[in-house]
């Protein structure tokens, strides 16, 4: 083997490593947070949202569509705001509230909110059944009123 094919073998395996390693905090540039994140709202997320939210949370979609980005978006600080848009959809996304118990979605949304965004405060299976009944969040969840 040439010292050529070495030294790209070697810068293979350093970047492999670096990024086996990088999946500690399970995105890129992502920065642990308190908050307990559930294997559940990944999972929800890898098999659901990541479709059209790619798995980096920002958006664009593979179809070229002006799909909006999960990560950093300052909307996602209210809990109104995601659990409503999983529950009645908007624009080209559809409503899951007949795919997704609100466990589930409280799941997903917390992963989201906390792992993408810095918003610690987990969305909770009550949450979503409140919001669901035509409740609101308290004032301090609300981001545009």
């Amino acid at each position: 083997m040439s010292i050529k094919s070495l030294a790209a073998l070697s810068l293979a395996a350093a970047l492999c490593a670096w990024t086996v390693g990088g999946k500690a905090q399970d995105a890129p540039g992502a920065s642990p947070t308190n908050v307990e994140i559930s294997a559940e709202g990944k999972q929800v997320y890898e098999t659901i949202c990541q479709a059209c939210h790619m798995a980096d949370a920002k958006g664009g979609g593979s179809t070229g569509a002006a799909i909006p980005a999960l990560a950093d978006n300052a909307h996602l600080a209210s809990k109104d705001f995601i659990v409503d848009i999983l529950l009645k959809g908007r624009g080209g996304m559809p409503w899951f509230n007949d795919l997704l118990t609100p466990e589930q979605m409280a799941a997903g949304a917390t992963y989201v909110r906390s792992h993408f965004n810095k918003y610690p405060d987990p969305v909770t299976e009550a949450d979503v059944k409140h919001i669901a009944a035509g409740g609101k969040a308290s004032p301090r969840d609300c981001v545009t009123c």
